[in-house]
């Protein structure tokens, strides 16, 4: 296969780097592709339709068990596909082993091996393939100038950090051109702070290099932050594809709803009235559209992000008794559950969330009223859990 050498700044030195990566259209594509795993009552991965653009950063993102790693280890060879097909670009890999599938994997323990250096790991797989020693050390020498691993490269992994180790693990992924860059929560292993800076470099990363990039994390923040366009998996269905923004301003569903975003939405049922859905004391006003979209429900649930509350001047709204506040300078955090509530009925309730800007937010113990802008407003079907609005 022919080769492309991408040219791109590096760093504050105005220096710039050859990247020799391989030409032609590196496109994934997920085609009904279903795992499930000997003596398994139901599939891991069942039927997943995901089509990943050349180029793309793609994230997969989910609680644990929802099949997103096995996803990525059927794109990688490394699971069997029971049914279905995946294609990279124009070939099918369905049934080709992993060496053969032109994709660099970097897994979440990094897999370094302890006894070569971090020269030696990053160019080994050129080795095997029978790359020149020449070629071999120029191309580690870019992928470790890229990575700021150039004082590193005669050390051990053991003498390194956690967020140095990880970078090793990309670089030895980076030597190898290849169509697909397959990531399994690299991040994990480190601690907050680093994962943070870590993840806007690896994004960084992946604008400069233009590699297909399919990523997994159960962090919808990480998720949020990094991916072009961001995959919603559960229980081994996919529930959503869309930006990040988009997942988060229409979500299609009460799961997605709920998954997307820190704070996550409030979900509240309510009763269907005429003209709205009453939220305890209060008929919260609702377009008639929507509500004949439910099929005679009596029962809906409201989302409403913390954000897009507002404290009612005119004491009319949803009723929140205040059980804690939190105070973050510009604005505060008010936890509380739904006015009018007994005690026992307290203790059970699910907890509303709203965001206020305010320097003096309302005190512990006091009830306040809540407003919302209908635009802001998402309804469920509390049955189906599907989006109505």
């Amino acid at each position: 296969m022919s080769h492309c050498v991408s040219y791109f700044h590096y760093g504050s030195s105005g220096t710039y780097l050859p990247v020799e990566r391989k030409c032609g259209v590196a496109t994934v594509q997920f085609n009904e592709a279903t795992r499930v795993y000997p003596g398994a009552d139901h599939p891991s991965v069942d039927k997943l339709n995901l089509d990943i653009g050349d180029g793309e950063f793609m994230v997969l993102v989910g609680p644990s068990g929802c099949g997103k790693s096995t996803s990525l280890r059927m794109l990688a060879g490394l699971e069997e596909v029971n049914a279905g097909a995946i294609h990279i670009g124009d070939r099918d890999v369905t049934d080709l082993p992993p060496k053969d599938r032109d994709i660099a994997m970097v897994f979440q323990n990094y897999a370094l091996y302890p006894h070569m250096t971090v020269g030696d790991n990053m160019g080994f797989a050129l080795k095997m393939a029978g790359v020149s020693k020449t070629e071999r050390q120029q191309r580690v020498q870019e992928a470790a100038k890229l990575l700021g691993l150039e004082d590193f490269l005669n050390r051990k992994p053991k003498a390194l950090s956690g967020g140095q180790r990880q970078r090793v693990a990309m670089g030895r992924a980076i030597v190898r051109s290849p169509q697909v860059f397959l990531m399994d929560e690299p991040l994990s292993n480190l601690d907050a702070k680093l994962r943070v800076s870590t993840r806007t470099q690896i994004a960084a990363l992946q604008t400069r290099l233009g590699v297909t990039t399919v990523y997994v994390t159960h962090d919808q923040v990480e998720a949020m932050t990094m991916g072009d366009r961001v995959a919603v998996m559960k229980d081994g269905v996919l529930m959503q594809v869309d930006s990040p923004l988009g997942l988060y301003d229409t979500p299609k569903n009460l799961f997605v709803a709920g998954f997307i975003g820190s704070p996550a939405m409030n979900l509240i049922e309510g009763t269907v009235v005429d003209g709205g859905i009453k939220v305890g004391d209060y008929t919260v006003p609702v377009p008639r559209e929507w509500l004949t979209k439910a099929a005679g429900e009596d029962k809906l649930t409201l989302g409403i992000r913390p954000e897009n509350f507002n404290i009612s001047d005119s004491g009319e709204g949803i009723g929140l008794d205040v059980a804690v506040v939190e105070e973050l300078g510009a604005d505060a955090f008010l936890y509380g559950t739904l006015t009018g509530l007994d005690e026992d009925a307290r203790l059970t309730a699910q907890q509303i969330v709203a965001r206020i800007s305010s320097r003096r937010p309302p005190n512990r113990g006091a009830t306040v009223r809540l407003t919302a802008d209908a635009e802001h407003f998402h309804v469920f079907s509390t049955k189906t859990g599907e989006r109505l609005s």
